[in-house]
Protein backbone atom coordinates (compact mmCIF):
# COMPACT_ATOMS: atom_id res chain seq x y z
CA UNK A 1 0.00 0.00 0.00
CA UNK A 2 1.45 3.36 -1.00
CA UNK A 3 1.61 6.41 1.21
CA UNK A 4 -0.90 9.10 0.41
CA UNK A 5 -0.64 12.83 1.08
CA UNK A 6 -4.36 12.98 1.80
CA UNK A 7 -5.49 13.41 5.42
CA UNK A 8 -6.61 10.29 7.23
CA UNK A 9 -9.84 11.84 8.45
CA UNK A 10 -11.97 14.80 7.37
CA UNK A 11 -11.22 18.13 9.00
CA UNK A 12 -11.84 21.82 8.46
CA UNK A 13 -8.87 22.26 6.14
CA UNK A 14 -10.42 19.80 3.69
CA UNK A 15 -14.10 20.72 3.76
CA UNK A 16 -15.62 24.10 3.06
CA UNK A 17 -17.79 25.16 6.01
CA UNK A 18 -21.49 24.80 5.27
CA UNK A 19 -24.50 26.20 7.07
CA UNK A 20 -25.48 22.79 8.42
CA UNK A 21 -22.02 22.03 9.79
CA UNK A 22 -21.68 25.48 11.38
CA UNK A 23 -25.12 25.14 12.96
CA UNK A 24 -24.14 21.75 14.34
CA UNK A 25 -21.05 23.28 15.94
CA UNK A 26 -23.13 26.20 17.26
CA UNK A 27 -25.68 23.74 18.68
CA UNK A 28 -22.93 22.06 20.68
CA UNK A 29 -21.53 25.42 21.76
CA UNK A 30 -24.91 26.67 22.94
CA UNK A 31 -25.34 23.44 24.88
CA UNK A 32 -22.12 24.24 26.74
CA UNK A 33 -23.30 27.84 27.24
CA UNK A 34 -26.56 26.55 28.72
CA UNK A 35 -24.58 24.49 31.23
CA UNK A 36 -22.55 27.57 32.21
CA UNK A 37 -25.74 29.62 32.44
CA UNK A 38 -27.25 27.00 34.72
CA UNK A 39 -24.30 27.48 37.07
CA UNK A 40 -25.10 31.21 37.07
CA UNK A 41 -28.75 30.43 37.83
CA UNK A 42 -27.68 28.18 40.71
CA UNK A 43 -25.44 30.97 42.02
CA UNK A 44 -28.40 33.34 41.96
CA UNK A 45 -30.59 30.85 43.86
CA UNK A 46 -27.84 30.29 46.43
CA UNK A 47 -27.35 34.03 46.84
CA UNK A 48 -31.08 34.48 47.48
CA UNK A 49 -30.90 31.77 50.15
CA UNK A 50 -27.72 33.22 51.67
CA UNK A 51 -29.26 36.60 52.43
CA UNK A 52 -29.32 40.21 51.29
CA UNK A 53 -25.55 40.75 51.26
CA UNK A 54 -24.93 37.75 49.00
CA UNK A 55 -27.82 38.78 46.75
CA UNK A 56 -26.44 42.32 46.47
CA UNK A 57 -23.06 40.86 45.48
CA UNK A 58 -24.65 38.64 42.84
CA UNK A 59 -26.78 41.52 41.52
CA UNK A 60 -23.67 43.69 41.23
CA UNK A 61 -22.02 41.00 39.12
CA UNK A 62 -25.13 40.32 37.01
CA UNK A 63 -25.56 44.06 36.45
CA UNK A 64 -21.98 44.54 35.26
CA UNK A 65 -21.18 44.60 31.54
CA UNK A 66 -19.69 41.11 31.79
CA UNK A 67 -22.70 39.73 33.67
CA UNK A 68 -25.04 41.32 31.14
CA UNK A 69 -23.02 39.80 28.29
CA UNK A 70 -23.27 36.36 29.93
CA UNK A 71 -27.02 36.76 30.37
CA UNK A 72 -27.42 37.84 26.75
CA UNK A 73 -25.40 34.85 25.57
CA UNK A 74 -27.40 32.52 27.78
CA UNK A 75 -30.66 33.95 26.46
CA UNK A 76 -29.56 33.48 22.84
CA UNK A 77 -28.37 29.97 23.68
CA UNK A 78 -31.76 29.04 25.12
CA UNK A 79 -33.64 30.23 22.04
CA UNK A 80 -31.14 28.82 19.54
CA UNK A 81 -31.06 25.44 21.25
CA UNK A 82 -34.87 25.38 21.44
CA UNK A 83 -35.33 26.35 17.79
CA UNK A 84 -32.69 23.94 16.54
CA UNK A 85 -34.14 21.21 18.76
CA UNK A 86 -37.52 21.66 17.06
CA UNK A 87 -35.74 21.41 13.71
CA UNK A 88 -34.17 18.16 14.85
CA UNK A 89 -37.58 16.81 15.84
CA UNK A 90 -38.67 17.26 12.23
CA UNK A 91 -35.50 15.51 11.10
CA UNK A 92 -36.26 12.64 13.50
CA UNK A 93 -39.61 12.31 11.74
CA UNK A 94 -37.76 12.07 8.41
CA UNK A 95 -38.74 15.51 7.14
CA UNK A 96 -36.60 18.38 5.92
CA UNK A 97 -33.52 16.54 4.65
CA UNK A 98 -33.57 18.07 1.17
CA UNK A 99 -30.69 20.53 0.78
CA UNK A 100 -32.96 23.49 0.02
CA UNK A 101 -35.24 22.68 2.96
CA UNK A 102 -32.29 22.15 5.30
CA UNK A 103 -30.92 25.59 4.42
CA UNK A 104 -34.32 27.28 4.75
CA UNK A 105 -34.92 25.69 8.14
CA UNK A 106 -31.36 26.63 9.18
CA UNK A 107 -31.92 30.27 8.37
CA UNK A 108 -35.32 30.09 10.11
CA UNK A 109 -33.62 28.74 13.25
CA UNK A 110 -31.08 31.57 13.23
CA UNK A 111 -33.74 34.21 12.59
CA UNK A 112 -36.06 32.89 15.28
CA UNK A 113 -33.24 32.71 17.84
CA UNK A 114 -32.24 36.32 17.17
CA UNK A 115 -35.83 37.60 17.12
CA UNK A 116 -36.78 35.76 20.33
CA UNK A 117 -33.61 37.02 22.03
CA UNK A 118 -34.39 40.62 21.05
CA UNK A 119 -37.97 40.24 22.32
CA UNK A 120 -36.72 38.78 25.62
CA UNK A 121 -34.25 41.64 26.07
CA UNK A 122 -36.94 44.23 25.32
CA UNK A 123 -39.31 42.60 27.82
CA UNK A 124 -36.56 42.40 30.44
CA UNK A 125 -35.62 46.06 30.03
CA UNK A 126 -39.16 47.42 30.22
Amino acid sequence: MSESSRPLSPHLQVYKPQLTSMMSILHRGTGIALAVGTVMLAAWILSVAAGPDALDCFNAFAGSWFGQLLLLGWTFSIFYHLSNGIRHLFWDAGKGFEVETAYKSGYAVLASAVILTVIAVIVALT
